[in-house]
């Protein structure tokens, strides 16, 4: 027999690639030591096994015990599952435990073989199905994700898509919020509204919701460290879908405003705490893909929200509006609070069960939870407070965290998503101003599809270059259509008329073009990144205070544009305005090429190394999924 072992003085969990026979021991009483009833060489198993002791074992009969896979100098374990609200504690040497639920003890339950059990029948299967790879067995967890058979990785990592879908349906509901006003003023103006605005009050309209968003996130930087990450997420869920509700069945301007303000709180507390769960549940092999899902869920409730309100008119859009709200509070009820914040509060048993829960073993989560509990041990030796923000290992991930919020909100993506159908209408395009939005949310959906296969593989910085380019390339062209157009709106122009009245209609197709190119390079990149790096970035022991000032500055950014992007287009006209934007984006590109680092596959303890200076624990590598001590 062979073995890989990165330290044989360690405790360390091995896998071993079979050449010589070995027996793998089956519980199937409580006969001690356990009877073998298979012996696998070269991933075969005797032919003389017979079919009744086949029957015996745990993933042929459901009322078998676990297996318990053991070998010479191992720990046998063994274990049972935690599910939903069911909680669990790890079994060693044989000392096993029950599920609750409630308080209520279910005494024998086991009709779900725990993910230990599972990991050694997957590996007995797939060497049964492809004998010449030889029979791997997983001893704990000494390999890396993708040495784990197909179906073994979607075992691991299907509790924390769970999570991140019921996490990235409270972003669905604030991009359908954010998208709300594009739809709704069109409908307000109409001639058959039972409501009549002013432009002033449309603007309010629009920028009353980034504003209390400001509130919302100032005072969830206390709440997420307070009350939990889950909670909060789960309190904002009934006000949200009450201000719906006051706005669907306004009968003046006011009603409106309040509800959009109670939206905007929720939305600020959201858009806070969203990015913090991800980044503290999800394992760094896959965070990339699964901490898109909050972008990806955003701009499906912006196409939701576009295609809705083609069709159907203000206060009808505000009451389909309450439905998102409800199906993301539902579903949060299932997943667990994060793990750092039970650490946070020396709930170790909690913590626990959440990692058990989130990633489906007993070892990987001990592994996992030494080395969040030790980082926040050395955190904690050091008073925490607000100004703890500007301590100098503390000051640059903040500031590289600021910086991006910044350019996100500077390069006018929310002026363009809540005027939409204004800037169609204003550019003279051939296409209806409705048709074009429900376009441009069609690509900008699609695009984050592309954002999700490639964060991965390309890094963040990578796909921060390819949006930045990209959207000076369309902010310009837009530019470049504004000021052709306004120069055939000029008087001084009566002999040029004609020709240039030719060349905009021949260039009719550019705004929409500019349009998708600019969404979907912003879902690329400079959407989902600055939030993405939030959550991985700020150290523990700064990341509630540090993120709630962060998400403030972003809300502040976004009021600012929203609410003077009128003025601006009229001061300046729009030409200028968009070549504005492009400038900015210039200098963001800047931004990320000196200052932004790479966080690709790095743990949350790694970039927090990195970023402050401080060494390595014992110079080591902790992978959140084989829980592997890699020098």
């Amino acid at each position: 027999m062979s073995s890989t072992e990165e330290d044989k003085g360690s405790t360390q969990h091995v896998a071993f690639q079979m050449v010589e026979p070995i027996e793998i021991q089956i519980e199937t009483g409580e006969s001690n030591p356990p009877k073998v009833i298979a012996v696998v060489k070269n991933g075969v198993t005797p032919a003389d096994e017979s079919d009744e002791e086949r029957d015996k074992l745990p993933f042929l009969k459901r009322q078998s015990r676990f297996s318990t896979v053991s070998s010479p100098g191992f720990l046998s374990m063994n274990s049972r599952p935690s599910f939903g609200g069911m909680s669990s504690r790890p079994s060693f040497g044989g000392m096993s435990s029950r599920p609750s639920f409630g308080g209520m003890s279910f005494g024998n339950l086991s009709s779900r073989p725990s993910m230990v059990s599972l990991r050694s029948t997957i590996s007995r299967v797939n060497s049964e199905l492809y004998p010449e790879r030889g029979s791997f067995v997983a001893f704990g967890l000494g390999q890396s994700l993708a040495d784990f058979p197909p179906l073994a990785q979607k075992m691991y990592i299907i509790t924390q898509v769970l999570a991140a879908v019921s996490v990235a349906m409270g972003s669905m509901a604030v991009g359908f919020s954010a998208a709300y006003t594009s739809p709704a003023l069109a409908s307000l103006s109409s001639a058959n509204s039972t409501i009549n605005v002013t432009e002033e009050e449309k603007s309010w309209i629009g920028s009353l919701m980034p504003l209390s968003a400001l509130t919302g996130s100032i005072i969830g930087g206390y709440l997420i460290d307070a009350l939990g990450r889950k909670m909060v997420i789960l309190l904002c869920g009934p006000p949200f879908i009450l201000a719906w509700l006051l706005i669907g069945s306004s009968v003046n301007i006011m009603m409106i405003y309040a509800g959009r303000v109670v939206g905007g709180v929720c939305v600020g507390l959201l858009t806070l705490t969203l990015p913090v769960y991800l980044g503290e549940t999800i394992q760094p092999e896959i965070r990339g893909i699964l901490g898109l899902l909050p972008t990806t869920f955003g701009n499906a409730g912006i196409l939701v929200c576009f295609v809705v309100g083609t069709y159907a008119n203000w206060w009808v859009l505000a009451y389909a509006g309450a439905i998102i709200p409800f199906i993301f509070t539902a579903m949060m009820c299932f997943v667990p609070e994060t793990p750092r914040w039970y650490i946070s509060k020396d709930r170790v048993d909690d913590a626990r069960c959440s990692l058990l829960w989130l990633r489906g073993s007993e070892s990987e989560a001990e592994y996992e939870l030494e080395a969040i509990h030790d980082n926040f041990e050395f955190s904690r030796q050091e008073s925490s407070s607000l100004k703890d923000i500007f301590n100098r290992r503390q000051i640059r991930p903040f500031l590289l965290s600021l910086g991006l919020m910044m350019f996100q909100q500077l390069s006018g993506i929310n002026a363009v998503i809540f005027y939409t159908v204004s800037i169609f209408e204003m550019s003279g395009s051939s296409i209806s101003g409705h048709l074009s939005t429900i376009i441009v949310g069609i690509v900008n959906l699609l695009a984050t599809f592309i954002a999700n296969a490639l964060i991965d593989k390309l890094g963040r910085k990578i796909l921060l270059y390819i949006s930045s380019a990209l959207m000076v390339l369309s902010l310009v062209s837009l530019g470049v259509y504004f000021y052709l157009k306004s120069t055939v709106d000029d008087e001084m122009m009566d002999e040029a008329q004609e020709q240039w009245e030719t060349t905009i209609k021949s260039l009719s197709w550019l705004p929409l073009v500019s349009f998708m190119v600019y969404v979907i390079a912003f879902s690329l990149g400079w959407g989902p990144i600055p939030w993405l790096f939030m959550g991985e970035a700020l150290p523990a022991k700064i990341r509630g205070p540090a993120a709630s000032v962060i998400t403030a500055f972003n809300w502040s950014c976004t009021f600012l544009i929203t609410k003077t992007f009128p003025v601006m287009v009229e001061a300046m006209g729009p030409s200028n305005v968009f070549f504005m934007f492009s400038g900015i984006m210039i200098f963001g590109s800047l931004y990320v090429i000196f200052f932004v680092i790479e966080t690709k596959g790095k743990t949350l303890e790694e970039i927090e190394e990195e970023l402050s200076g401080r060494k390595a624990r014992a110079n080591r590598k902790i992978s959140t999924v084989s829980g592997l001590h890699m020098k």
